[in-house]
């Protein structure tokens, strides 16, 4: 049985209502990561956020949904789904944007609907289903 992995991220919005996209590993992506032992998962979103980022003062929003992904993790030599759980967030002020580079983060922005439209087209199919959910709200 492929061991579970359980993570957590966010679709971020500013005043502007653009998305904050990440990019890592020549891939746009979406910041997430794993939980932490005696975390909740509401804490654990809000904590990737901050740390892949570099962004505070975030508002958490509602649970868009929760999507799979199985991948061959190269650190414990095994396959594994990653259950990630992905929610809603706001931020209300500007804020500098400090890409986690430790992380293989590269960039970071703010994107409106026609660079999320090119963005998308270089990302992974889970960040493109949990974005169209986003969308639906």
């Amino acid at each position: 049985m492929k061991r579970k992995i359980i993570a957590a991220g966010g679709l971020v919005t500013n005043q502007q209502e653009e998305l904050l996209m990440i990019f890592r590993r020549g891939k746009w992506d979406l910041p997430k990561g794993k939980l932490d032992k005696g975390e909740s998962i509401e804490d654990c979103a809000v904590r990737e956020v901050e740390e892949e980022t570099g962004i505070r003062n975030i508002q958490l929003g509602r649970l868009i949904a929760i999507t799979y992904h199985d991948y061959f993790d190269a650190r414990i030599k095994q396959d594994v789904t990653k259950e990630s759980h992905w929610y809603a967030m706001k931020i209300l002020n500007e804020q500098k944007l400090i890409p986690q580079t430790e992380e293989d983060i590269t960039d970071i922005k703010w994107v409106n609907e026609i660079d999320l439209k090119k963005c998308l087209k270089n990302s992974y199919p889970n960040i493109i289903e949990i974005v169209a959910k986003w969308k639906m709200k």
